[in-house]
This record gives C-alpha cells, structure tokens and sequence, in this order.
C-alpha cells in the first residue's frame, strides 16, 4: 500500500493568523538588524561615495568588459591556444568580478549602507586607459 506523500504547508499558508503576523514580524525585525549591521560594518569600511567614485568604478568595469570583449573577438577560435583560453578566462573573471562588485555597491547606496556625499567640483573626464 502506497503511502501519500506529506507536505507541510509554508509558514504563510496557515489559518493561523495571530501566528502568522508574529512570524511576519520576527522577520521582519531580523530584516531591520541584518541592515542595521550591514550598514554599521560596510560604512565604517566605506564611509561615503561620490559620484566622482563610482563613476570611476563604472569606468573600470567597462575597460574590463571591452578587454574580455577585445579578446574573445580577436581570439582565433580554431587554433586557440590553452595560454589564449586561460588568458581569456582570466580577463572573464575580472570583469564579472569588478561587474559584481558594481552591482553589490549600487545596492549598498540603494539601501543606505554608504552615504553618498555631492562632489565639491564637477566630475572629470574619465582616466585614460592604461598603456599595456
């Protein structure tokens, strides 16, 4: 005889209301604390931003991109070389890297973790592209 699989419902399915907005509270209270923490911790690291420094960060990331992009485009697929791939994959991870962290300090302003301080002087021209 077959036994019928059990599942449990999640928190939220229950008809147990005064349950359910205790949970809903406890979580959210812990959201409140993981913020609280990660904005004490990150901003101590990284007090404030400009848009002068994350223009910079941007910039860095499309260098990276256009170098990876440069490589896979001139690469001679057919003959490619184990140096050639892993040159290659090393400009990859540079950039999802440095993409990454793009992404993971946009959120970090998002949220508030890192203050965000106007610039006293217009932004200047991006840096120029390093020699090879």
């Amino acid at each position: 005889m077959k036994r019928a699989a059990m599942t449990r419902p999640s928190v939220f399915q229950t008809d147990d209301t005064e349950g359910l907005q205790q949970r809903r509270r406890f979580l959210d209270e812990v959201e409140i604390s993981i913020r609280s923490a990660n904005r004490e911790i990150i901003h101590e690291k990284v007090p404030h931003f400009t848009r002068d420094s994350f223009f910079r960060v941007a910039v860095s990331v499309a260098r990276l991109r256009a170098s990876y992009l440069l490589a896979v485009t001139t690469m001679d697929w057919q003959r490619a070389s184990e140096t050639g791939i892993r040159d290659i994959g090393r400009l990859r991870t540079m950039y999802e890297e440095a993409r990454e962290g793009l992404v993971a300090l946009e959120h970090a302003i998002e949220v508030g973790y890192v203050d965000i301080v106007e610039d006293a002087i217009p932004m200047p021209p991006p840096p120029p592209e390093p020699q090879e």
